[in-house]
This record gives C-alpha cells, sequence and structure tokens, in this order.
C-alpha cells in the first residue's frame, strides 16, 4: 500500500550486478521446498496489514513445509527504520516503489534476485516492469507486487443529497473546489497524511505536474489546500476506511483498495451505506508496491522460494480478490474473480491508465520543502 513519506535519507551509490535471465514462465510452477533445504526452514515476513488472502501463508506452509513468522506494519516509515537499523530478522519485505524502494536499493538494502529460482518471472506485467526501471534499474531487487491508484471514495447518498443528482462525481473538485467543499464539510472530507499525495492530488487538478520541481508547485498546492482546509475534517491514511464504511465521513482522498474494502464492510455490516470509489478525470497518482529481500535475510533460500510461489497465478489471484487491488501478474489476471477484474477502480480502463502518473524521486531540498509546507497545511497555519 502507497503510505506517507519521510525526507529522503542520505544514499550510498552502490552498484549492484545483475543477476541472469530466468526460465521460461510456468504459470503452475510448484514452490521449491528443496532449496529451503539451503538453511532453516523458517521464513521471517513483514508485510502490510491485510494485505495477502486468508489462507495465503498456510498454504504456503503447507506445500513446502517452510514455518512462516509474519509481522505487520502500517507505514513505509516503520519498514525503513527497521531495515535501516540493520538485522532486522526480516527475509522477505513489501516496500512501497517509490520512493521507498528507490533509495532503498541506492543505499543496498535489498539483495538482488537470483532469477533463476524465479521461474514464474514471465507472468509479470512487462508495462510494470517498465514502469519500474527508473526505481529499480533491470528489475533487479523487487518483484511487483499490487499496484493501484489514489483516488476519491464518497458515501453515495451523502454525496448526492448535498450536490444533487445531475452533479458529476467525477473530479478532484470535490476535495479542491471551495464551494463544493463547503457544501460536503458538515458531512466530512478527509485527506491522506502524506505529502507526496496530498501535493500529487492538488498539483493534478490545477493541470500542473505533480512530479515538478521550481515552478512555484509548493505554493500553489499550499494556496489552493488553504481555501479548502476548513472543510477538511481530518488528514489520516486509514481512519477513513472504517469512517466510509460507517457514514461518519462522505468524502476521503484514499488508496483504491483501502475505498473498495469500505465499501465491502458497509455491504457486510448491511447498514444502509454506499460508498463508491472514482478515478478523477483530471488523472491521478500511480502506485506500485513491491517484494524484497533484505540484504542481511538470514534466510533467503526461503524467500526465493516465498516470492516464487506469491508469482503463480493461482496463489496471486485470490489475493487480489481479498484486497482489492490488481496485481502486477499479467497471467494471473483470468483468474481474478470478475467482480474484481471488471471493476474500472481496481483494473482502470485504457485511456484511465493514459492520465495516471508515477510519482519520481525529488531532489532533497524538495522534499524537505514539500515536508514542512505539509505541516503547515495540515495545521492550517
Amino acid at each position: 500500500m502507497p503510505p506517507a513519506r519521510l525526507p529522503a535519507l542520505a544514499l550510498l551509490a552502490l552498484a549492484l550486478a545483475a543477476c541472469g535471465g530466468g526460465k521460461a514462465p510456468d504459470a503452475a510452477s510448484p514452490a521449491d521446498p528443496a532449496a529451503a533445504q539451503q538453511g532453516p526452514r523458517q521464513l521471517n515476513i513483514y508485510n502490510w496489514s491485510d494485505y495477502v488472502a486468508e489462507d495465503t501463508i498456510a498454504r504456503f506452509e503447507k506445500e513446502t513445509g517452510i514455518k512462516v513468522v509474519y509481522d505487520v506494519y502500517d507505514s513505509n516509515e516503520m519498514l525503513e527504520a527497521k531495515l535501516l537499523a540493520g538485522s532486522s530478522g526480516y527475509d522477505v519485505v513489501f516496500p512501497s516503489a517509490r520512493p521507498f524502494a528507490q533509495r532503498h536499493i541506492l543505499a543496498n538494502l535489498y539483495l538482488p534476485l537470483d532469477r533463476a529460482k524465479l521461474p514464474g518471472w514471465g507472468n509479470l506485467d512487462p508495462a510494470v516492469l517498465a514502469a519500474l526501471e527508473d526505481v529499480d534499474p533491470g528489475n533487479r531487487h523487487l518483484v511487483p507486487y499490487m499496484w493501484g491508484t489514489t483516488g476519491i471514495g464518497y458515501n453515495v447518498a451523502k454525496v448526492r443529497e448535498r450536490l444533487g443528482a445531475d452533479f458529476p462525481i467525477d473530479s478532484w473538485n470535490l476535495i479542491f473546489d471551495p464551494a463544493v467543499a463547503a457544501k460536503l464539510g458538515d458531512c466530512g472530507i478527509a485527506v491522506l497524511d502524506d505529502e507526496q499525495e496530498g501535493f500529487g492530488a492538488a498539483l493534478i487538478y490545477l493541470g500542473r505536474d505533480p512530479n515538478g520541481v521550481g515552478g512555484g508547485e509548493i505554493e500553489a498546492a499550499a494556496e489552493l489546500f488553504g481555501k479548502v482546509r476548513p472543510f477538511i475534517r481530518y488528514f489520516h491514511s486509514s481512519k477513513y476506511i472504517d469512517d466510509l464504511a460507517n457514514g461518519e465521513i462522505c468524502v476521503a482522498m484514499g488508496y483504491n483498495g483501502d475505498v473498495l474494502q469500505a465499501r465491502d464492510r458497509a455491504s457486510e455490516a448491511a447498514n444502509g451505506v454506499e460508498v463508491a470509489y472514482v478515478i478523477p478525470k483530471e488523472g491521478a497518482l500511480r502506485w506500485i508496491d513491491s517484494a524484497a529481500i533484505p540484504t542481511d535475510a538470514p534466510h533467503a533460500a526461503n524467500a526465493l522460494v516465498f516470492l516464487e510461489f506469491l508469482l503463480r497465478p493461482d496463489v496471486i489471484a485470490p489475493i487480489s480478490d481479498y484486497v482489492s487491488y490488481a496485481s502486477a501478474n499479467l497471467a494471473a489476471k483470468p483468474l481474478v474473480d470478475e467482480s474484481v477484474r471488471n471493476d474500472p477502480g481496481i483494473y482502470p480502463a485504457p485511456e484511465v491508465l493514459a492520465r495516471l502518473v508515477d510519482p519520481k524521486k525529488l531532489p532533497e531540498n524538495e522534499s524537505r520543502a514539500r515536508v514542512r509546507a505539509w505541516t503547515s497545511i495540515k495545521s492550517g497555519s
């Protein structure tokens, strides 16, 4: 999941050798338990909460005999702190590609992948791999996992009640147009507590490059937020999920899978709340999460067994069904439940894909300035 970020850390420009090409892809390739015999039959995973299917880990343990110790975190900062401290004890981690995995790779925090142990590599979407080239040249260290967008989640009834049945709900104006936001403020607007996401959405709404530097981007975004700040109830990167599901707020800037989870929770609770998600017509940021093996992983061989397990379409498709995110596994798409596969908020149409923007790593001074400005935006100062 794509989360908040900190100012970029000092980077070590260390060159890492590329690994060899993989075998021909085999969509049903089983995990190789023999590889795990190179070390203790244990695997330590550090992942986002609720980011695998309910039976993923049990299924892996049953197939391989490898015991999994599974810990969770709720921000990239938590993962980064563990990795930078060293000796984390984890074998597989799931960083967001930008900017976290990008700087982790430069700081030599991840092992190069042995493609010979990943015959399922050919199942991955070439377009997603290409999108990660600037983050991980040659795709040497990261296995792309899930990807998605940051858009708008909303309570259908409450928004319609305030804006009218004919008002088009397809724009960032639900948050950034003061006249519109004023009508929604009483039922609650939530914004992600993430300067990359916040600045990205604001600049896209203004028709500007969210990766732009030196053209007054910070000032323009801060001015825009200043006009709607009185109508924003809070800035938080997870609270909005339950609040949307329970009808406590009516609009949220959020990650598509989170919003769709809120929709499903409301449906399961039969509380009369209808939640919907839209990718704004102006465009949106795209995020990509990945899996990687820390340089000091105690069970690196077992980690490769797990990554190959995740590369199997029959394994990753149920995960997509459960988390409501698109996986980077192109071969798995036909196996994904039709309700997920055909949801434009999860698998956008080509014309919508063309409007998505991949955030880039910004210069250090720009990153720091945006973080300072974001603190002021949140405080309303």
